[in-house]
């Protein structure tokens, strides 16, 4: 039978029976197609580079854990979309949930709405991100280069690669360069997220950023900070 194209793919890995039916059922009712997995083990034998538009992820699963599957993922693509669900509420597992490829997480038990919410909210930015790097992938800055189809980066202090969410972050500064953006701009934007609490969020991205293509983190040349309005990315022409 053949696939229907039009319909984004998803690949849900969750080694709880009745929460992983619950959940594939609700997707598919949304319109999406599904491919589920029971555990860490199973969701790398399904994994194949560019089918997927979006993983939905468990984090505690049986043989390979969900740090493990998002790390073996990034390796073979660093743009693929991952949705990571944890019980874990300490802001340490999510960090590294974050760092081992995540780009974003929820925190068990959610609401069903919001998984949803999280799911569109992803896709919609995979599709403004592709269309955003269609005519300009790469992007020179100081003695800085950014390649946005693959990811890699290299600065003054050598190569790297960026995650998806740093990504997308750093492609809507560039896209506004010049022009002050709101940290609860940014939330909307790149995380879909419409919360004054997670601002915190965005701060935590920016230190991250600056200590790539910033030879004085402290003195930022290009990711400037304005003063109870947000950020800004200043490019002289």
């Amino acid at each position: 039978m053949k696939k229907n194209k039009a319909k984004p793919h998803i690949l849900l890995v969750e080694d709880e029976e009745t929460l992983a039916i619950g959940l594939e059922f609700n997707l598919q009712a949304e319109g999406f197609e599904v491919d589920l997995a029971a555990d860490g083990r199973q969701a790398l034998e399904l994994y194949v580079p560019g089918k997927y538009d979006l993983i939905v992820l468990d984090l505690m699963l049986p043989y390979v854990d969900g740090f493990e599957v998002a790390r073996r993922v990034r390796t073979q693509d660093a743009r693929q979309p991952i949705l990571m669900l944890t019980a874990r509420t300490q802001a340490a597992d999510k960090i590294s949930g974050l760092q081992a490829g995540a780009d974003d997480y929820l925190t068990k038990p959610f609401h069903l709405q919001e998984l949803l919410l999280r799911v569109q909210g992803m896709l919609k930015r995979k599709s403004w991100y592709e269309t955003s790097t269609e005519d300009e992938s790469q992007v020179r800055f100081g003695r800085n280069e950014v390649n946005f189809d693959n990811l890699q980066c290299r600065s003054a202090k050598g190569a790297f690669q960026l995650t998806a969410q740093e990504a997308m972050l750093l492609r809507y500064l560039i896209d506004h360069k010049n022009k002050v953006v709101s940290r609860e701009e940014l939330l909307e934007n790149v995380w879909n997220i419409h919360s004054d609490v997670e601002t915190r969020t965005v701060d935590n991205f920016i230190v991250r950023l600056r200590k790539y293509f910033e030879d004085d983190p402290s003195n930022p040349q290009f990711i400037k900070s304005v003063r109870s309005k947000g950020y800004l990315f200043e490019l002289k022409e």
